[in-house]
């Protein structure tokens, strides 16, 4: 019988059920299907014995039905059954029972019972049984299912034949940031916000229809508050989903699983970010652009906006000492870039200064050499209170978080990487500051070498401008102009020069010359060279003995480099060339000796462009080769054009094709001479020549003839009176009477020792151009000498007081003797510069 406590009475013994549901399900153990079935009827009489029980107990129905059930319990009739975890829930009975098969050996059975409607005080039950052992195994691989459906951190989403959400595991709530309730029952494109529910919707009905599974790496799925950008909130997900099949093979619907890979997405942007950086910062040795690449990097994958302070002497490239910074260094904005193309958050422009506050994260970034990292940003900060237009951008814009990274390399703190978020919401955490530390490093040591390359640049066009003219000697032979264009652009240095030369007699030479080679070395090597022809040329020597002399060297100097060059196990053969000419504007000619150099082209007024015919002389440095000159005749106004080969070679041309292209742009003389310079850059060069390029452009000028006065003389002592008083009287008529008493002495002197020392022919010649000039030839070659006279010596002191009134003096020889030259400072007219 039964009693109200839902006791099912069997000879005194009782069944009592253990809690949960009936858990009959298809594909578990309790099955109807498979598991063994019967009717117990009133007084616990077997009704009804399925194929399923006698499978598992070995009883035929004969031989059990109309049977008390008692009667398989393992005790026997007159034994006491095991019966175990008696409990009873929503009206369904469970119990473990101890049975004896028919073979005679015991089973444990799980056993569940279910009251069916019968007459009233007679009840009958529902019995489905199973061994405990596949109840057990069942129970396991349920406990792993519930597991992983309700406790795994993978989302599962279940949605049956026509796309509607039968579960939802809270893993997948939580990702989705929707709730799960209100979508049972509903598509993912009716209950999902922005476009993820019908994406969803669309990739769940292809594998419902093919029955492939569909594999996603990645899927970016916004956040409820930001649909726009997984950057900005959103999530990488690693998905997929695979339809759901009965085993009869009939569709029941689809399983979708999602695993959040965002950490491990932007783990791999980051490496990626860093590994773009190794390229895209320090493509040049340009500090400051090297800074911009920094923020290029930065904004905005990782912050919304970024400034760079550098340490005003990183920007001047001096030499810094390790340490921190001290709060009252200078700070300059090198760089800076936002979201924005109006930059709302900057309070400087690059390249002014930039004060921080004491307390403020770059101050205390640059003063304790540590990165700082802010989750939140308060503008009621004390720091911030007292940076008025600072705070005024947080409160403006929102900027919830913020960083300070130093610039170090090397020991040295060159200054600060201040980043902002305001856009994006996330706040920056411990793994963006790891990035922008490793990015801000890299971009340190790359600021570092520009600062040193800058600085070793710097130190090499000093040395560069100390070896080329500062500027055109004033003189009154030649109007110039010239252009320098180095190939090496980044060193600012070459080995080509040029030069202009004033020389005695109102003469000047014109130089241009070019060093084997590019950079410091060559320009090293034109420079001892150029002091070289500077220090020839006050001796006033012929062009071919200039060169003569300068071959020498250049073979001593290429000697030295050898030798270095054998010890460091390089070459050190050092090879040049030059053209050098000089000009006489009284008698309008010049003479030019060339070493391996072209010749110069002159244009005249009225004749066709040409190239004279100069004896091509050996480059310098061979040695053992005679230098020819050639003498010119040059009608004042005519242009001459000295130029190294890289201004005709330029551009992979020919090289007769570079002279037709220089005779053209020196077709009209008449021009102006920087008009001329500039249409021979644009015609010859390619925007960056591969060799070094300098030319000097000259125009010819003529002393008047009244600005020149000669008188020969016989070398007789009393010629030496005339000669003063024709001195006096030139410079009266020249209106020179303050310097006529300081000309008739050097006169005096100067004829003096011609008449005493040299022979004849003698000439007088006075020459009033910038200085006066006064000038005393005689046929021998006999070198003048200044000496002290002792206080007893009769005579002397000529030389000597002619190297006190002269502002300088000096000897040069002629193939006919030798002249003694003195020059004297002329104060120019008022309202002229001298």
């Amino acid at each position: 019988m039964v009693d109200s406590g839902g006791i099912i009475a069997m000879d005194g013994q009782a069944l009592m059920s253990t809690p949960g549901a009936w858990d009959g399900a298809a594909g578990s153990p309790l099955d109807a299907a498979h598991a063994a079935v019967a009717v117990i009827g009133a007084h616990g009489v077997v009704e009804r014995w399925t194929a399923g029980a006698r499978e598992l107990l070995g009883y035929r129905a004969a031989e059990v039905v109309g049977r008390p059930v008692t009667s398989l319990l393992a005790g026997g009739d007159a034994g006491t059954p095991v019966i175990t975890e008696r409990h009873r829930v929503d009206g369904c009975w469970a119990a473990r029972v101890s049975v004896r098969h028919h073979d005679g050996h015991p089973l444990e059975l799980v056993v569940r019972a279910l009251q069916l409607a019968a007459v009233p005080g007679e009840p009958s039950w529902l019995v489905v049984a199973t061994e405990a052992a596949d109840w057990r195994a069942w129970e396991r691989e349920q406990a792993v299912l519930r597991a992983l459906f309700s406790q795994s951190p993978y989302g599962m989403a279940v949605m049956d034949s026509q796309l509607r959400y039968l579960l939802i595991n809270p893993a997948q709530e939580r990702m989705d940031g929707v709730a799960a309730a209100p979508r049972l029952g509903r598509r993912p494109g009716e209950s999902m916000p922005g476009g993820d529910g019908s994406a969803i919707e669309r990739e769940a009905r292809q594998v419902l229809d093919a029955g492939v599974p569909a594999l996603a790496l990645e899927q970016f799925r916004s956040a409820p508050t930001d649909p726009d950008s997984w950057a900005t909130g959103g999530h990488v997900r690693s998905g997929m989903s695979y339809r759901l099949q009965d085993p009869s093979g009939r569709v029941l619907g689809v399983c979708q699983t999602d695993v959040d890979v965002t950490r491990h997405y932007r783990a791999r942007q980051r490496l990626a970010l860093v590994n773009e950086a190794s390229w895209r910062i320090g493509t040049t040795l340009d500090l400051l652009e090297t800074a911009r690449e920094l923020t290029d990097v930065l904004v905005p994958r990782v912050t919304d906006f970024v400034s760079i302070d550098l340490v005003d002497a990183v920007v001047r490239a001096e030499e810094l000492h390790p340490g921190p910074v001290d709060e009252g260094e200078t700070l300059r904005r090198a760089a800076h870039r936002s979201i924005h193309k109006d930059l709302p958050e900057a309070v400087v422009q690059p390249g002014e200064p930039s004060r921080h506050v004491p307390g403020s994260l770059p101050t205390r970034c640059l003063r304790t050499g540590q990165a700082i990292l802010r989750t939140s940003v308060d503008p009621a900060e004390p720091e911030l209170v007292a940076d008025a237009a600072r705070a005024a951008k947080v409160r403006q814009l929102g900027i919830h978080s913020a960083m300070a990274v130093p610039l170090q390399a090397r020991g040295i703190t060159m200054g600060v990487v201040s980043l902002a978020r305001w856009k994006n919401p996330d706040p920056f955490d411990e793994d963006d500051l790891l990035l922008v530390e490793e990015l801000v490093a890299r971009a340190a040591v790359c600021i570092d070498n520009a600062r040193r390359f800058t600085r070793e640049h710097n130190a090499a066009l000093a040395l560069q401008r100390s070896l080329l003219p500062h500027g055109l000697p004033r003189q009154s032979a030649v109007d110039a102009a010239y252009r320098y264009l180095p190939a090496d652009v980044q060193a600012g240095v070459g080995g080509d020069w040029f030069d202009i030369i004033p020389l005695s007699g109102a003469r000047v030479a014109l130089v241009v010359g070019d060093v084997v080679g590019h950079g410091i070395h060559a320009a090293a090597t034109m420079g001892r060279l150029r002091t070289a022809v500077h220090t020839l040329a006050d001796l006033d020597l012929p062009p071919d003995e200039l060169l003569a002399h300068l071959d020498d060297l250049v073979i001593r100097l290429s000697e030295e480099e050898e030798s270095k060059g054998s010890l460091a196990g390089g070459s050190g053969v050092i090879g040049a060339t030059c053209v050098y000419a000089v000009y006489d504007p009284i008698d309008r000619r010049a003479t030019v000796a060339r070493a391996g150099h072209p010749a110069p082209v002159i244009s005249r007024r009225d004749d066709p462009v040409e190239m004279p015919d100069v004896p091509a002389g050996p480059p310098l440095g061979l040695g053992g080769l005679p230098f020819e000159c050639a003498d010119i005749e040059i009608a004042e106004g005519s242009v001459l054009a000295f130029f190294t080969d890289g201004l005709i070679e330029a551009g992979d041309r020919d090289i007769d094709t570079g002279f037709e292209r220089l005779f053209f742009t020196l077709a009209h003389p008449d021009r102006p001479l920087e008009e001329i310079c500039d249409t021979m850059v644009r015609t010859l060069l390619p925007d960056r020549p591969h060799d070094d390029v300098a030319f000097l452009i000259a125009r010819t000028r003529g002393l008047p003839d009244e600005d020149i006065a000669f008188w020969d003389l016989p070398g007789d002592p009393a010629a030496v009176a005339d000669a003063r008083h024709r001195a006096g009287r030139q410079m009266t008529a020249w209106g020179l009477e303050e310097a006529a008493f300081t000309t008739e002495l050097i006169v005096s002197e100067l004829i003096t020792n011609a008449v005493r020392y040299g022979s004849e022919p003698i000439r007088l010649r006075l020459i009033r151009d910038r200085h006066l000039i006064c000038e005393v030839s005689d046929g021998s070659n006999t070198a003048p000498h200044l000496r002290h006279a002792r206080s007893t010596d009769e005579g002397g002191r000529g030389l000597f007081l002619v190297a006190q009134c002269a502002q300088r003096w000096g000897t040069r020889y002629t193939p006919h003797g030798k002249t003694i030259w003195a020059e004297q400072w002329l104060a120019p007219p008022a309202g002229q510069v001298a």
